[in-house]
């Protein structure tokens, strides 16, 4: 049988440093070296413990060039402890190209399980939980965003994403526009942190919390959004969506108008108040 070494996912805390578990503590202490996004965060991690190992950098920009080299020392009986920034490990963060090597070289891939800022901000929404998708960072540029929130308007399952601090405000925007102001969602900011926040309400409301708060729009974001469900109004998520769209080139009150015609969905579904109400 091959000596090979393993390979260890080790989950690390998303804020708060007492919830890096015995057992995470443990592997860390026993691998050979630890593959970390970011070796100077990590560190400082580390010598919170009084712990010190070798870091090796594996981040999106090089992963692709290291995961050979790693893959040849984990073959030689070296174990390896692959860690990111914050949380679990492959969850909007680097690695999967490492694991999938590792597999397909038959070297043993192993959990160690903790903290994840998306299952915490579940755990605490009050949304169903039964079904969800994650949908990680949406993207950075705003065309694409609402493109792909667009896709999302009729989706019965809670969505869950991430955001960060200066792009919270637009996303805000970009969801009420596509879901709806009234959509019930949930905004989890600096989970296990010292500032942390869990504001509930419509989309709407949650925009007008973040804009009215300037401490609202500092940290780290999952936001959580209720499904549509499955008996939502065809029509009203169709107009939204192109509502949505057709913003982007016309004015409120003419997109709400379009969008109403070719859905048949109201206008004030679509843009919350009567399209007659808005300036032209």
């Amino acid at each position: 049988m091959q000596n090979y070494g393993t390979l260890h996912i080790v989950a690390t805390p998303i804020g708060n440093l007492g919830d890096l578990s015995p057992r995470a503590l443990d592997t860390l202490k026993s691998v050979a070296a630890i593959c970390a996004e970011d070796t100077r965060h990590t560190r400082q991690m580390l010598s919170h413990f009084g712990l010190e190992r070798p870091l090796l950098a594996l981040h999106q920009h090089n992963e692709d060039g290291q995961a050979a080299q790693l893959v040849a020392r984990l073959q030689s009986g070296d174990s390896l402890a692959l860690v990111s920034d914050a949380g679990t490990p492959l969850v909007s963060d680097p690695g999967f190209r490492l694991v999938r090597a590792a597999r397909a070289a038959g070297i043993k891939v192993s959990p160690v399980p903790g903290a994840c800022a998306a299952v915490a901000a579940l755990s605490v929404a009050g949304l169903p939980s039964d079904r969800f998708v994650f949908e990680g960072f949406l993207p950075a540029k705003g065309s694409a965003r609402r493109e792909r929130l667009h896709k999302l308007a009729a989706e019965s399952r809670t969505l869950m994403f991430y955001e960060s601090a200066h792009r919270i405000e637009e996303s805000l925007v970009d969801m009420a526009a596509a879901f709806g102001n009234d959509r019930p969602a949930v905004l989890a900011r600096e989970l296990t942190k010292l500032f942390e926040t869990v504001l509930d309400g419509g989309l709407g409301d949650l925009l007008a919390k973040v804009q009215a708060d300037p401490n609202q729009r500092r940290g780290e974001f999952v936001v959580i959004v209720e499904g549509a469900g499955e008996d939502a109004d065809a029509a009203i998520v169709e107009g939204r969506r192109l509502y949505a769209k057709l913003s982007e080139y016309l004015k409120p009150s003419q997109a709400a108008k379009v969008a109403a015609e070719l859905s048949g969905a109201p206008r004030k579904a679509l843009y919350g108040k009567d399209a007659g109400d808005a300036e032209d």
